[in-house]
């Protein structure tokens, strides 16, 4: 099993506030059914804000990458058996809240326990 995310951009997600409550249960709907199936591993939104870099010097800037504009609005980690399942789940989860989702395989390593 590999472990996937799907992401999507800060401000993609393009919804009447009226409309809100709605996208919220269909989001809650595929959450529970990843979850029936075994593959939810985690989700979250974020805040916007702009992100800290932190350079390997310690060095603290509040700003994103230098040239780079987009943010991150929010994740889901699911753990499926193929990238097809993946984004199967993508399209599932691009749907309940309406906007794209980008999918990427995670170098997930194994941690001792």
């Amino acid at each position: 099993m590999t472990h996937y995310m799907h992401s999507f951009e800060d401000g993609s997600m393009i919804v009447p506030d009226d409309e809100l409550p709605s996208v919220g249960e269909n989001v809650r709907k595929v959450r529970v059914e990843a979850k029936k199936a075994g593959v939810w591993i985690f989700s979250a939104g974020l805040l916007t804000q702009a992100p800290s870099v932190v350079d390997t010097n310690g060095r603290v800037t509040n700003d994103p990458y230098p040239k780079t504009k987009k943010h991150l609005g929010g994740f889901v980690i699911v753990k499926v058996a193929s990238r097809e399942e993946a984004l199967k789940w993508a399209a599932k989860v691009a749907s309940a809240c309406r906007c794209s989702q980008e999918v990427f395989e995670l170098a997930v390593v194994p941690t001792e326990e």
